[in-house]
């Protein structure tokens, strides 16, 4: 190599020597690449999958059509309201690991180590639920070796996931955009159906509310009993605080993606669920058994007297399920990660370690092993095993949330008990103070004791009341052997309330020693960690500016 020449890829030149010096080896750990136009978009696909397209199909047959629209509604809000808190923190540290690092930070370590392994099986569990999905789903063509279609979906999946974040975020950029163009649609043909565009000529109206059982079925059991089918459905909203690590100019994109979430729940499930609550008897045939699910998409589509449309809404919800599968599987991994990194570490080092793409490899390989739980459905009907997969998932999301308010109460707590002003956060929504972490906790907590009632009466289900609740149990088992085994540090705080801590034990006060290691939010940090925008953001924000005309605008509001 001679002197002069470009050093880019070979390393730096000593041109006194001529003796070349090899460059550093570049930086692993996660790489910021994702834009805000996929961020927004990977909100949209948090909210939109098997649980919209499939799991409303059980909910109204569990519960009937006024209990699926109140049940979806009332744990829409409280998404909406988790999802401020969450994007509070986001915007202030926009770190790998999120709300699960949140909750070591701020409210107590053993509880997010016992959350972020609990979260990171919730998302391994949900790729086997959507690769599940997928073999209900081709039942509408065939019922003969379905299991192939899931093994070519997890063999993509972690080929895309393998490669760099960017590819993530371009396929789940279309895969969303391709699923709220088909929402739209089945919102328009809803209409239409229900005013008499139907196969038997006639307005529907009200009447599948007033057929036996209807419009509650199943009493209060089965009224309870969707709440958990809902958390299943809007599972997935709460791990964008996951992409905070990867997102670029997060002090802005974040607070836009949070935003929008509220209009885009409001128009996907609320809108969506009434129409399908209207259009679909809760008897349908096969709407949710142990063998077989359908969706109730696909029925009102076939109600509209057109075969290739109904087959046509069956392939957009096998892209669903694929696009279901690649954010559970991203977000699997990086909480994997997020636990390796963590301080003090609680995973093994080795899936801290990242390609040169920014892939951890070790904990994506790792994440995707355990879907192979999906060819479990072979045995004990697809049908049946997605049901108790649907619970697992569904009350480990509202733990998230559950946790999101905790972390939520004590960061707030901290930052005000600290002296900071509600002007220095980067973010916040002023209607959530003081009351918003609150109304999350009771609430939650609330759905998660009610909605196992049809499991306990008025017949007892052993299975149905494990997938309930067996994470409640595994909480608290990996709580104490956080606690106990390896008596965590005490959380990082400012060096002189360190130091004041450690030299007085009096300075602890009784209920801290009653909850272990639960974080002094009057010495907690607030200073680490928090994002400082670079020259890259300005130039994005500037770019942004300029290409915000009035087409922009509208393109914006409606994505």
């Amino acid at each position: 190599m001679t002197p002069g020449s470009s050093s880019s890829t070979y390393g730096a030149i000593d041109h006194g020597s001529n003796v070349e010096i090899p460059s550093a080896p570049p930086i692993r750990g996660l790489h910021r690449g994702l834009s805000a136009r996929q961020v927004q978009m990977i909100a949209i696909a948090g909210t939109i999958g098997t649980g919209l397209f499939l799991g409303t199909g059980k909910s109204l047959a569990q519960g009937g059509p006024a209990s699926m629209l109140i049940c979806y509604g009332i744990v829409g809000f409280v998404v909406y309201v988790t999802l401020l808190l969450l994007g509070e923190m986001a915007t202030q540290y926009p770190i790998a690991g999120s709300f699960n690092a949140y909750s070591a930070r701020f409210f107590s370590p053993s509880y997010a180590f016992a959350l972020s392994w609990n979260y990171w099986f919730n998302d391994a569990v949900s790729v086997a639920s959507d690769l599940t999905a997928a073999q209900l789903v081709l039942q509408f063509w065939t019922s003969s070796s379905t299991w192939v279609v899931s093994v070519v979906f997890w063999l993509f999946l972690v080929g895309v996931n393998a490669t760099h974040v960017k590819a993530y975020g371009e396929l789940e950029y279309w895969l969303s955009f391709l699923k709220v163009l088909t929402v739209m649609i089945f919102i328009v043909l809803g209409i239409f159906v229900n005013l008499g565009l139907n196969e038997e000529h006639r307005i529907i109206g009200l009447s599948n509310w007033h057929i036996p059982g209807a419009p509650f079925v199943g009493g209060f059991g089965g009224f309870a009993r969707v709440f958990v089918t809902a958390s299943f459905a809007y599972g997935g909203t709460e791990s964008l605080g996951i992409t905070a690590g990867e997102t670029k100019n997060p002090t802005k994109n974040m607070p836009r993606v949070v935003k929008f979430v509220f209009w885009r729940i409001l128009l996907f499930y609320v809108l969506s669920i009434l129409l399908i609550g209207l259009n679909v008897p809760w008897d349908y045939p096969n709407l949710s058994n142990k063998s077989a699910t359908t969706s109730p998409f696909t029925i009102v589509f076939k109600e509209a007297g057109s075969t290739f449309a109904a087959s046509f809404m069956n392939t957009v919800i096998l892209t669903s399920v694929l696009s279901a599968g690649n954010h559970a599987l991203f977000a699997g991994t990086r909480v994997l990660y997020g636990l390796s990194v963590a301080k003090p570490p609680q995973a093994p080092a080795v899936f801290s370690w990242t390609t040169s793409q920014g892939v951890p490899l070790p904990a994506l390989l790792l994440t995707s092993s355990i879907s192979a739980l999906c060819f479990g459905s072979s045995f004990i009907g697809n049908g049946q095993l997605w049901g108790w997969l649907q619970n697992i998932v569904g009350v480990s999301n509202q733990i998230a949330w559950l946790s999101i308010g905790l972390a939520s109460l004590r960061f707030r707590k901290a930052w005000i008990h600290q002296g900071r002003s509600l002007s220095d956060l980067k973010f916040h929504t002023s209607w959530t103070w003081p009351y918003g972490p609150i109304f999350v906790i009771v609430t939650v907590s609330a759905l998660i004791i009610i909605q196992g009632w049809s499991s306990v009466l008025p017949v007892f289900s052993a299975v149905d009341f494990l997938s309930f609740y067996i994470e409640i149990p595994f909480m608290i088992v990996m709580y104490l052997a956080w606690s106990f085994f390896r008596r965590p540090a005490v959380p990082e705080t400012t060096p002189s309330a360190s130091s004041r801590l450690l030299s007085d034990p009096a300075q602890q006060t009784s209920g801290d020693r009653w909850f272990g290691d639960l974080v002094d939010f009057r010495t907690v940090d607030l200073n680490s960690d928090q994002y400082e925008d670079d020259d890259a953001d300005k130039q994005d924000e500037e770019q942004r500016g300029r290409r915000t005309g009035i087409r922009q605008r509208i393109y914006y509001w409606l994505v």
